[in-house]
């Protein structure tokens, strides 16, 4: 060992409890504590830095000037045969594997400044390398966190009064209603015992607790196999029909004779069971002749390994990575990354993300995994151990109500969400923004059906939402399980595009000719993308609850032409309906009033008044099934929220709120230009958050300038603005790839990719379901079934 002057020099101290501890893997790289020369944790900041041949540990203590690093190196222990049996068990619980059990470690501390490997621990050292080694790791910490989101405190539970327990005598060993001994919820407020519904996993279930709170209308209870002694089970609220938090757990179970210190875990969660279902979702990996498709490796075949309802991330950063764009901007390392903490930094983990994906670095085989049912030649098969994009999902997820916690969500939302940070994110090199190659314009086209004057407004998108109109067959498909399974017609992308761009009939008052027999509205392509995402509704609602509905979708894999759907512009036989200013200028805004029925229906699903005013207005003022399916399209949308503005309003938010100079002032010190700054509080209604939100996602208009305006009208020239996109016709494009969906609801299930890939020279599909990566074998009867398509320009 040798000694270093560093030590005391540092003043080093144990990571708190607060403090993220990156000691799994690099983060810049995913390099990590299981390759040969292992991982570098700065003992001054604890950042995580691989010591191979990338150095990027070396790096960041030339960076930060933080000279000494505990180097940390794992490796599997070998499998112990055992040649007696195991000892009888004497008490059912759940006894959790720790990384002791499965791994060899081996650490050392060295000083990079002196170049000199195993420090001698003096002074303060060794409480600080025990610190780190014993530190919940900050992958961990940000999963804790998450799943802390999930459980909220309700009424029904936090002041529960229960009922007397008077002599009664409660048999804790099996349901009340019949012999079962596992799966067993006791009623918090008179004691009941009854069996919950049978779960994934084989876990047996008759209702029992269920008829219970049928019967009764007591509201709570808790599974007794989930109590432990640190004070945490499953609690379920069936007034609430969910899981809940007990801030009196203890004192609940105390008075039916339960001490909870002497409990002990013997089942699983209803977490732990949802993660388990969500992993097991079993897409077909096996072709015609029935046996295990073999994995495939190499540069952009790369797995993600699901961290617990991921799936719906993995599915779409596979799809974005498969892309020029996405390619070119994050496909490589940064030589020398600048940021100073790069575990934070979006642009620093989407490329690591870029690297992991695509380099084939990570492509390996792990461990050989037994196939269920398979003959003694193809028992076994090699996947991958995945990459584990754990610091890039805590970033995506931060500030974010639904992606910062660890339940599935909708993929197409993610998608949004994704193009949104990138950008925004603060770009240093030469590629230019990916999402540009979504860019294109579409222009609607509004006809009054009294003086037959039109109106056209062009709009920029990066996607579009199409509706998968429901015809359900007369026959009804019986499963093995008897269960009767709806069947529907299918359904053509042309049908769905048709849809997209026809003719609807929507309220509006004439302010031209005065008529309110209402308005045409179309909407056609100005230009088009360079990469075109669309999105699949097939929602319907089943008692209030959007369900998604398996319509098939018949998409040709050869090329096809968007041509006919591009708008034609004003015509020479077209009059122009007056300009908004003019019409706001004569008469006062025209009113709105929502179809009533359908407004309570949306409020009561949750939805924000103004967002189904919104709804109703833009979709004909019809049925709340329709207004769902717009929300959902547009949930994204910058202005969401803002006030609704009418046809013929002027603007409805171009008052003098939105003209206010302190609120302009405002903005321009965040750094954005006087025009954009105008025009962002213009289509806010004034409101600066949502100004800035605006400007952000808009980030190719220059904005309302008065004064250049006021110049080239004075010179008699007009100044067209360049539009996202490219008019040039014709328009081919081809399916690239696809993201798919089991499950009745987009937040539950599971999401896979496939997309088309060369390899081996040869052009085919590939299934990406989370680190599994293999041809993929039923792409055709998929893809009838997908959520997310991506065409490419060819």
């Amino acid at each position: 060992m040798s000694i270093c002057s560093h030590i005391s020099s540092l003043s080093l101290r144990p990571p708190t409890a607060s403090q993220p501890v990156y000691r799994e893997d690099c983060t810049i790289c995913f390099d990590s504590i299981d390759d040969p020369e292992g991982l570098d944790v700065c003992l001054s900041c604890f950042n995580g830095g691989c010591a191979g041949d990338r150095m990027h540990g070396r790096l960041h203590s030339a960076q930060r000037d933080h000279p000494l690093a505990l180097n940390i190196r794992r490796t599997k222990k070998p499998k112990v045969e055992r040649d007696e049996p195991p000892q009888k068990i004497t008490k059912i619980a759940i006894a959790a594997e720790t990384e002791e059990d499965i791994y060899d470690t081996k650490a050392f501390v060295r000083c990079y400044t002196c170049e000199v490997d195993d420090v001698e621990q003096t002074g303060n050292l060794p409480q600080v390398v025990e610190g780190v080694m014993k530190a919940m790791t900050a992958a961990r910490q940000d999963e804790v966190q998450a799943w802390n989101l999930e459980l909220e405190h309700c009424e029904h539970v936090s002041f529960l009064v229960q009922d007397e327990k008077g002599s009664k005598e409660i048999d804790f060993t099996k349901c009340a209603d019949c012999e079962l001994k596992e799966n067993l919820w006791m009623c918090l407020q008179c004691g009941n015992l009854g069996c919950g519904r049978a779960q994934f996993g084989g876990v047996g279930g008759n209702s029992h607790g269920v008829a219970h709170y049928n019967d009764t209308k007591h509201p709570a209870s808790v599974k007794l196999g989930s109590i432990s002694p640190e004070g945490t089970a499953d609690i379920y609220c069936y007034i609430c029909n969910d899981e809940r938090l007990d801030p009196h757990l203890t004192e609940h179970l105390r008075h039916w004779g339960i001490n909870i210190a002497e409990r002990q875990k013997t089942e699983k969660s209803l977490t732990e069971m949802q993660i388990e279902q969500n992993l097991h979702w079993e897409f077909r990996m096996t072709g015609e002749d029935g046996k295990e498709l073999d994995p495939l490796f190499g540069p952009g075949l790369t797995g993600l390994k699901n961290l617990g309802n991921s799936c719906y991330l993995a599915s779409i950063l596979q799809c974005l990575f498969s892309l020029d764009g996405f390619k070119s901007r994050y496909g490589e390392i940064d030589d020398v990354p600048t940021a100073d903490r790069p575990a934070e930094d979006f642009e620093t983990q989407m490329k690591k993300v870029g690297d992991g994906l695509l380099s084939g670095r990570y492509s390996k085989p792990d461990e050989p995994q037994p196939v269920v049912g398979a003959s003694t030649e193809h028992a076994y098969v090699q996947y991958q151990k995945g990459i584990r994009p754990a610091m890039l999902k805590t970033l995506v997820g931060k500030g974010h109500e639904e992606f910062s916690t660890m339940r599935q969500q909708d993929a197409f939302e993610l998608l949004l969400h994704l193009f949104k940070l990138v950008t925004r994110s603060n770009n240093t090199s030469p590629a230019k923004d990916p999402v540009s190659d979504f860019k294109f314009a579409v222009e609607q086209r509004l006809q009054c059906l009294g003086c037959k004057k039109v109106r056209y407004r062009v709009d920029e998108q990066d996607n579009i939402s199409v509706p998968v109109p429901a015809r359900r067959l007369k026959d009804v498909v019986m499963g093995d399980d008897e269960q009767k399974k709806e069947e529907f017609e299918p359904v053509s992308l042309k049908e769905c595009l048709d849809i997209f761009t026809g003719v609807e009939t929507i309220e509006y008052s004439c302010k031209a000719c005065g008529s309110k027999e209402g308005a045409n509205k179309k909407i056609g392509f100005k230009t088009f993308p360079k990469v075109l995402a669309v999105n699949a509704r097939r929602f319907a609602l089943i008692n209030w609850v959007p369900t998604k509905l398996d319509i098939p979708v018949v998409v040709d894999t050869a090329p096809f032409p968007l041509d006919p759907y591009m708008s034609t512009g004003l015509l020479p036989t077209e009059e122009l309906l007056p300009e908004d200013s003019d019409e706001a200028g004569s008469s006062s805004a025209p009113a709105f009033v929502p179809n009533a029925e359908a407004m309570a229906q949306l409020e009561g699903m949750g939805f924000p008044a103004v967002r189904c005013q919104k709804a109703l207005y833009n979709t004909g003022n019809s049925d709340a099934e329709t207004a769902m399916n717009w929300l959902f399209q547009h949930m994204e949308d910058a202005d969401i929220d803002a006030p609704l503005v009418i046809q013929g309003s002027g603007g409805g938010s171009g008052g003098a709120s939105s003209a206010d100079p302190e609120k302009i002032e405002m903005l321009m010190s965040m750094g954005f230009s006087e025009a954009q700054a105008k025009k962002g509080l213009k289509e806010t209604g004034g409101d600066v958050e949502r100004a800035v939100e605006w400007v952000f996602s808009h980030p190719d208009d220059m904005g309302d300038d008065d004064t250049a305006a006021a110049a080239t009208e004075t010179a008699g020239e007009s100044v067209e603005k360049v539009l996202a996109g490219n008019s040039d016709t014709p328009a081919n494009f081809r399916l690239h790839s696809i993201v798919c969906h089991k499950g009745g609801s987009i937040h539950a299930g599971h999401y896979v990719a496939f997309i088309r890939k060369v390899v081996d020279g040869k052009e085919t599909w590939v299934l990406f379901n989370d680190e599994k990566v293999v041809e993929g074998a039923d792409v055709e009867e998929m893809k009838k079934f997908a959520y997310v398509y991506f065409f490419d320009r060819v």
